[in-house]
């Protein structure tokens, strides 16, 4: 089973650049996606359909153009549970889960804070929250990928500069602690299970030539529960797609 999760930064901007194509040769099982920023009716849905994405459930945020989650199967699953059942959230567009025969996937966007101190409390509200419903939801669906956007960088070799960002959103350290007590809570970063090196990041900056340089970001995650740990086969970021400022990262379970 492949899960793609991809930040596109708005699907519709997406696909003119490619991403049909690109998912073609990828051949993801289950896709998720975050900052859709649109809704289903609004969106060309035809080259993913003759692709085999025939199932397609989303979570839109109530400002329009804004946030939003997706998940795209070839299989239709059992249930898709939306949101995590808080209004403060859920208005929001962030989190949606697909039950499979053997396997959860939740697909998730989590706030950024860097637009100032509001958002920044806003965000560790949410993550408080949303580490409860992790494990809720780990008891609930043993077997259990929880992927996308964190905007969290757990640990300096996961941000190109964690000297002069370690005042910056996404690298502060009440973050990073959140992310490790996830971790520890019974959570496997499956990309950090097959490869300790530094200098494999998801997300560039836009200005400066930041993705040419690879001074980059890993903010997207595939984390699993520890029951599905032993069926891990590969967890491998792919910078060469590049329909987004972030880049898709892939999970192969057996």
């Amino acid at each position: 089973m492949k899960i793609v999760t991809y930040n596109v930064n708005g699907l519709r901007s997406a696909l003119k650049k490619g991403l049909a194509t690109w998912l073609e040769a990828a051949q993801p099982d289950v896709l998720c996606l975050q900052e859709v920023k649109a809704l289903p009716e609004q969106v060309d849905l035809s080259p993913l359909q003759a692709l085999g994405y025939e199932h397609f459930y989303w979570h839109n945020a109530e400002q329009k153009g804004y946030s939003g989650v997706t998940i795209f199967s070839k299989v239709k699953p059992r249930q898709v549970v939306t949101g995590m059942g808080h209004p403060l959230y859920d208005r929001e567009g962030r989190v949606i889960r697909a039950d499979f025969d053997e396997v959860s996937v939740v697909s998730v966007y989590v706030p950024s804070g860097t637009s100032g101190d509001e958002r920044q409390a806003f965000k560790y509200r949410y993550l408080d929250d949303f580490f409860n419903f992790c494990q809720l939801t780990a008891k609930e669906c043993p077997q259990l990928v929880i992927c996308g956007d964190y905007n969290i960088c757990h640990r300096p070799i996961d941000i190109h500069n964690p000297v002069s960002n370690k005042n910056s959103s996404g690298f502060l350290p009440p973050e990073r602690e959140w992310f490790g007590q996830l971790l520890a809570s019974g959570f496997t970063d499956a990309f950090r299970f097959f490869n300790p090196e530094p200098h494999h990041y998801t997300w560039w900056a836009t200005r400066a030539g930041a993705r040419e340089r690879n001074l980059g970001w890993r903010i997207d995650y595939h984390l699993v529960t520890k029951a599905t740990e032993a069926r891990l086969q590969r967890c491998q970021i792919l910078p060469q797609a590049v329909h987004s400022d972030h880049c898709p990262v892939l999970l192969e379970l057996n």
